[in-house]
């Protein structure tokens, strides 16, 4: 008699997540799912005005839900975001990557269905959100970065009229903003003409001479050209004054974020450089840093207070979103990629980011590239073996390391220096020779110093 066979049935996904609902972000309209055990009508369209939100979370609160997922679309999140989150809902943000539909099925319901099927089973991961100050923080560091960029397109602008008008200053002074330059322009715009006069706002830093600064100033004044420059001047100065008034905000909000955590800025540590980059900020960015965080970032080469405020703006002060140094790297793509179907490395190339954190700290690893540090010892090491690209990635993802470490452990930075490197560098290579030669039966000696010989 032949033993009955059981019959194994399908695994089932249980649901998590009692309360999940989904929206599908739109700009003229969103589509909100939910439980389709609790109401008869699961699927309902919103409006985006403010009162359309109101209305949105009302009928969530009424159904019981407590976490909404929602896809990062555009700039047209925002508002439903900060709208939930004030009414007590846990809102995340998804990757749209990550909650794709089945294809041939593409409706505004359908997503939004699926979407909350997704969330409820507990298969969805959120997106990094900072804290609402430091949100705050990045909105004002982002417009100011904005104005950054409208005022550098003024300052071309200037220099195709200086250039039109024959005036060859950005030959004999290095920045045309600078202390001489801009002397230099806003007298030929009040309409001074002599030479003597204009040579004579040479500051005693500018490395060209007096006569040079004539010879070049000696050019055609045609009216057309003196009034675009100096519709220019006015331009640069109006965001000039715009990012003076996004500092103040800055300022404000380092100063709150500060209040609450009483570090001492006598603890601070001895500046390492005194330079100050064009274009920062007019405060005194590295002690509000040091009031707010408790270390010194600038400490780390490559990050100067401005990029550091910049970075903190990104990734917040708090960085338990991220087990380990790795996980950081990962969230940045810095980290190499796994490409490893049937056991074979197809690749290990980087995944490409938007983020505006692994840019900065790509610029800091271009920076580094030319100082005489361990970092920058890395990087010229690795651009002449794998060439520059992968070089800065690298090292971008060194600084991030260490940009994790001081911050999540209070480590402190010390650089040991680019001979140090070498020769750290120098012994691991030896030591791996003389391990590959021991294994084919050989044995490495160092050569003895060879006499000098001399020559009659």
């Amino acid at each position: 008699m032949m033993a009955k066979q059981k019959t194994h049935k399908p695994a089932v996904i249980e649901t998590v997540n009692i309360g999940a609902a989904a929206i599908d972000v739109g700009s003229r309209e969103h589509m909100a799912a939910v439980n389709p055990d609790v109401t008869d009508a699961p699927v309902r369209a919103f409006g985006t005005f403010t009162h359309d939100l109101h209305d949105l979370a009302d009928w969530f609160k009424s159904l019981g839900v407590t976490s909404v997922a929602m896809e990062s679309t555009g700039v047209y999140w925002i508002p439903a975001y900060e709208i939930l989150e004030q009414h007590g809902f846990e809102v995340i943000l998804v990757n749209a990557r990550y909650a794709k539909n089945v294809p041939g099925r593409k409706t505004d319901v359908s997503d939004a269905r699926w979407l909350r099927q997704l969330h409820s089973y507990g298969l969805l991961r959120g997106s990094f959100r900072p804290s609402s100050q430091i949100a705050t923080l990045r909105a004002y560091l982002r417009q100011r970065e904005r104005l950054v960029e409208y005022a550098a397109a003024h300052i071309q602008h200037m220099q195709k009229a200086l250039m039109e008008m024959n005036l060859q200053l950005h030959h004999v002074v290095s920045d045309i903003t600078g202390v001489t330059g801009m002397k230099i322009i806003r007298a030929i715009v009040a309409g001074e003409r002599d030479l003597d006069v204009l040579a004579s706002y040479r500051d005693v830093r500018c490395r060209a001479s007096t006569e040079t600064i004539k010879a070049a100033l000696n050019g055609n004044d045609r009216p057309e050209h003196v009034f675009a420059l100096t519709q220019s001047l006015e331009l640069y100065d109006f965001y000039q004054a715009k990012m003076l008034e996004c500092d103040r905000h800055l300022e404000t909000v380092l100063e709150t974020l500060a209040t609450d955590q009483g570090h001492d800025l006598s603890q601070m540590p001895k500046i390492r450089s005194k330079t100050k980059k064009a274009g920062a900020p007019s405060f005194d960015v590295r002690a509000a840093l040091f009031g707010v965080l408790g270390v010194d970032l600038t400490q780390i080469h490559g990050m100067e207070p401005s990029l550091s405020l910049k970075l903190v703006g990104e990734c917040g002060t708090d960085l338990r979103a991220w087990p380990s140094a790795k996980h950081f790297t990962s969230w940045l793509c810095l980290a190499p990629g796994n490409k490893i179907p049937g056991g074979k490395v197809l690749s290990s190339r980087t995944r490409r980011s938007s983020s505006h954190a692994a840019a900065l700290l790509r610029l800091a690893a271009v920076t580094i590239g030319r100082s005489d540090t361990a970092l920058g010892a890395f990087y010229r090491r690795l651009a002449a073996r794998a060439g520059k690209a992968k070089a800065v990635t690298a090292t971008a993802r060194k600084i991030a390391v260490l940009f994790y470490n001081t911050l999540r452990h209070g480590m402190t930075y010390q650089d040991p220096g680019a001979a140090h490197y070498e020769e750290r560098h120098r012994n691991r290579v030896l030591g791996n020779l003389k391990r590959r030669a021991k294994s084919f039966g050989y044995d490495l000696q160092e050569l003895p110093p060879q006499a000098d010989i001399a020559v009659f």
